[in-house]
């Protein structure tokens, strides 16, 4: 019996060993080779070796990214390995090395905050000695008095000693300000040592099964998503008779939970995870306008301007109410302040900020002459209006944005996992431009110095803000915009002091006439520009005359000063050419009539 039970235990034994010999677990380190990073998000590429027996393996593949899109997750290897399942972990529990430079930074705030401490306990005790000293100022004793030699001998012990304590309080306290102040200059450094260690890296998991045992070679890519990249440009111009240099520039950003050490970039300026579907239309029914009674649902930052917005919106960020938020009280400065308008309905900012982002459809910011002539001289100051969506149409949204133009960096890169912006340089181009002066002096009594880029389209730019240095000065900042339909790139190249514009409206060419129950006023506006430069220039000059929606207005042109007219947008564009020091004026005049007991927006 007891050989049975021995045979038995054997065999258990052996079973067991032949089970951990064919389903092993192993952990094996990744690297990180390449990675093409997106407008949002980044595709990483690694490479792992491992050992594998003949059988089931589960093997770990550590340092990947902390947060990916596991649907995303590719393993290729050698054929004779299949794999059975993938999955994804992070490993919280593991703690991160810590580098020798916040490891000398902790022993330095360890022993500053000792200083601190001791420096602390030395004032404490000053202070504890001068109340002593305080509360024994009494002379008492069994003699009625102390002679003069006495007292004046205590009194100078007093004033001594008190002095003494005094002046190395003064100084204590001295040492610990400058004590406390290197303290947290220290703290600040380790906190942003620590930054560049964040967050620990994740691990992919594969259920492996090989054929034969020997040493397999894998490559992993997938989708990390706290990864991003964006473009700015510097934009150069020596003077404005050579060509404009624009130098394409890419700031990255990550925080995948692994630093980039050394590796192949790629940038794209296509975007993952997006929908492959072409939008089709769903058919367009009018109705009647729906009133807006207000959501009780607080509103959330909306960081993406609706694609609805007119093209002479204003750029604006909902969920937030603006600068000049409108209040519910009628205050003498209410005409300073947009109004809101929900389904052509006027609401209080309160009401605003309570919609849902996501149940807005479009918005539209109007300024100007634009919302007076919709809504009256109650938007003298703009009005931002909302539609909401109300169907499930409008609650389904496909874009499909197809950029695939990818920037291809020869050299490895770093890119540490604390968030901070890499700059890379991608492109330089030297561009033909055509340079002219542009002045709207009705809204800016500057002129500014525009180029204009005439075949961008092959440069595969993309919506980015521009340093502009012009003739070797920052100038400051513009913005290039290549969604345009025009044959030609505009940029804004900055304000040019060197030439002067002035607007007047000239009082005795201007009159007011009542004609029966109407009302006939007469506006007549100069316009100056001065050329104070050494070479001749060419200036756009741009101003307008107002456009009637009410049958009872009626606006008549007297006088286009020999402008270009835009009959449909009632603007005067003059084409100037000035030579150095040259001044050239223009003038133009217009009349509006209108009932005289109304007001008007003039």
């Amino acid at each position: 019996m007891t050989r049975y039970f021995f045979f038995l235990f054997v065999l258990l034994l052996a079973t067991v060993n032949n089970s951990y010999a064919t389903d092993d677990k192993l952990s094996v380190p990744a690297t990180l080779k390449a990675a093409t990073v997106f407008r949002a998000g980044a595709e990483l590429m690694h490479t792992a070796s491992a050992y594998l027996n003949k059988g089931n393996t589960e093997l770990v593949i550590e340092n990947v990214s902390n947060q990916l899109d596991v649907a995303s997750i590719q393993v290729k290897t050698a054929n004779a390995v299949t794999i059975l399942g993938i999955e994804f972990a992070n490993n919280y529990l593991n703690t991160i090395p810590k580098s020798a430079r916040i490891k000398f930074l902790e022993d330095s705030v360890a022993q500053l905050q000792k200083e601190v401490d001791k420096l602390q306990l030395q004032i404490n005790n000053n202070h504890e000695l001068v109340g002593v000293l305080k509360n024994n100022r009494d002379i008492k004793g069994t003699q009625n008095g102390l002679s003069v030699a006495e007292l004046m001998k205590l009194m100078d012990f007093y004033k001594s000693k008190l002095t003494e304590l005094q002046t190395d309080a003064f100084q204590l306290q001295g040492r610990l300000q400058k004590q406390n102040e290197l303290l947290q200059k220290m703290q600040q450094q380790l906190a942003e040592e620590q930054q560049k260690n964040t967050s620990n890296a994740g691990k992919i998991i594969l259920q492996l099964s090989a054929a034969m045992q020997g040493k397999y070679d894998f490559t992993i890519t997938y989708i990390a998503q706290n990864a991003f990249w964006k473009p700015f440009y510097d934009v150069r111009v020596d003077n404005n008779v050579l060509p404009l240099k624009i130098v394409y520039r890419a700031k990255i950003t990550q925080t995948t939970g692994i630093d980039w050490k050394q590796v192949k970039l790629v940038l794209s300026t296509s975007t993952p995870n997006q929908s492959g579907n072409a939008p089709s239309l769903n058919s367009w029914f009018l109705n009647y306008v729906t009133p807006f009674y207000g959501y009780p649902r607080s509103a959330m930052a909306l960081t993406k301007k609706s694609k609805d917005v007119s093209e002479d919106a204003m750029p604006m960020v909902m969920g937030a109410a603006p600068k000049n938020d409108l209040s519910d009280n009628k205050s003498s400065n209410f005409q300073e302040k947009p109004i809101y308008i929900v389904n052509g309905n006027v609401v209080s900012v309160t009401e605003y900020q309570q919609i849902n982002p996501s149940s807005i459809k479009s918005v539209n910011v109007l300024k100007g002459a634009s919302a007076t002539q919709i809504y009256g001289s109650q938007a003298a100051a703009g009005a931002i209006v909302i539609t909401l969506k109300e169907g499930l149409e409008d609650y389904v949204a496909i874009d499909d944005h197809v950029l695939n133009t990818s920037f291809d960096i020869d050299m490895p890169y770093d890119v540490p996992t604390t968030g901070k912006e890499q700059t890379a340089t991608l492109k330089t181009f030297d561009m033909p431009a055509t340079y002219s002066h542009i002045a709207v002096p009705k809204l800016d009594g500057d002129v500014y110095l525009v180029a204009k880029v005439a075949g961008w389209e092959k440069l595969n730019l993309l919506p980015g803000e521009a340093n502009v240095v012009f003739e070797g000065t920052y100038v400051g900042k513009s913005y290039i915009d290549p969604n345009t339909i025009q044959d030609s790139l505009s940029v804004t190249l900055g304000r040019d002091k060197r030439v002067t514009v002035k607007r007047n409206k000239l009082t005795d060419f201007s009159s007011v006439k009542f004609l029966g129950t109407n009302k006939l006023q007469k506006f007549t506006f100069e316009l100056t520009v001065r050329n104070n430069k050494k070479e001749a220039i060419q200036v756009m000059l741009s101003d307008q005359y107002p456009i009637s929606t009410n049958k009872e207005v009626e606006v008549e042109l007297l006088d286009a000063g020999n402008a270009k007219l835009n009959v449909n947008e009632a603007s005067l564009l003059w084409e100037l050419p000035l030579a150095p020091n040259e001044t050239k004026t223009v003038r133009f005049s217009f009349t509006v009539k209108y009932p005289k007991d109304k007001v008007l927006n003039l």
